[in-house]
């Protein structure tokens, strides 16, 4: 029996495709948001954040969401070469960057028909590029698409990123409980604390997930009460401690993996686009990342991203690097949220 439910004059309606990169969710909000103006990104990241957060709470909190959600708003381009904004939302509120998001966003750009392939510009292979605003910069995709298809189908993204750079090598940080430790806090489209996971006694597992959340987020606020951030030659938006990534030697030919704890205790499923950016900076500065050369990263559910130094450059008086991230998305689903204005609860509840 088809019973449709007709949705009562003034009740909110929010439309999403839902997607995974590597594991971490993606909600990709297709139709219901308002208008966002702004002659940047950055201006328009401001704008949501003043004025539409009770939407982003309600689709990345509780009901609708989980404390680990994870979302973007497609934009017009804000730039002349431009092909499309980005706005991403978390648990806490706007990222600046982020690399699943970007993998994520194009597959369900171009999979879903919300990015027209012959609008798009063709590398050599015949492969489209999306060229995307993001509040971080100038990000540059390439979709994989599957030859032999009826419709499109994108099997792998890789993007080059904005130029990512080491901040503070060797940083010493008095973290409550753990002593003094040691990170490196580097730039791949947002700031990031690295630390080894086995300075804290803990291995990057699923099982291990709570007290890695619980340490991470020490580190968060121990550098951010220690140690200023300050983007050498960025906007001042860009001037924050975004999270705290472990690391751990991998096997066989998975170089390394990682944990990235952000925003309000999130955990990111997979590698962290922008955490392997900062990973390769890191890796180059140090001689261990020439070049061309590729390493693979796993996540703490063993999914992987790879991550090569396409270009070497400077930011401000900086050694940068332009990295390129590999990576794949699936779909999971489109929905319809709907915003009851009676429900006491409409705008979301967060619970960690």
């Amino acid at each position: 029996m088809d019973r449709r439910f007709e949705i009562p004059a003034g009740w909110g309606r929010l439309q999403t495709i839902d997607a995974h990169t590597a594991g971490e969710p993606l909600r990709v909000v297709t139709g219901g948001w308002p208008e966002i103006p702004g002659d940047t990104i950055l201006a328009k990241r401001q704008f949501a954040r003043e004025n539409h957060d009770s939407l982003r709470r309600a689709l990345m909190w509780e009901p609708r969401g989980h404390a680990d959600m994870y979302g973007c708003i497609l934009t017009e381009p804000v730039t002349a070469d431009g092909d499309v904004g980005v706005l991403f939302l978390h648990n806490e509120g706007y990222s600046t960057m982020c690399g699943h998001g970007i993998i994520g966003l194009v597959k369900v750009g171009l999979d879903c028909g919300l990015l027209d392939p012959g609008k798009l510009e063709a590398d050599a292979a015949g492969q489209p590029i999306v060229r995307i605003d993001t509040p971080a910069g100038r990000v540059t995709a390439t979709a994989q698409l599957e030859a032999g298809t009826e419709r499109t189908h994108v099997s792998g993204v890789s993007f080059l990123n904005v130029p990512s750079f080491v901040l503070e090598p060797d940083l010493a940080v008095d973290v409550p409980g753990f002593g003094p430790v040691r990170c490196d806090i580097a730039f791949g489209g947002a700031f990031y604390a690295y630390v080894d996971a086995a300075d804290f006694g803990l291995a990057i597992e699923p099982k291990a997930c709570a007290p890695l959340i619980a340490a991470g987020r020490r580190v968060k606020r121990a550098v951010m009460e220690q140690y200023p951030i300050v983007h050498p030659d960025g906007d001042p938006d860009l001037n924050f401690l975004y999270g705290t990534i472990f690391i751990q030697k991998g096997e066989g030919s998975v170089h390394s993996r990682n944990l990235c704890v952000f925003a309000e205790g999130e955990v990111d499923r997979s590698p962290t686009g922008t955490g392997v950016s900062g990973r390769a900076a890191i890796h180059n500065f140090r001689g261990e990342l020439p070049a061309g050369e590729t390493i693979t990263i796993e996540s703490i559910i063993g999914s992987s991203f790879d991550v090569r130094v396409a270009a070497e450059t400077t930011v401000g008086r900086l050694p940068a690097i332009v990295p390129e991230v590999t990576g794949t998305a699936h779909i999971t689903g489109h929905h319809e949220f709907l915003i009851d204005p009676e429900d006491p609860l409409r705008d979301g509840f967060f619970l960690r």
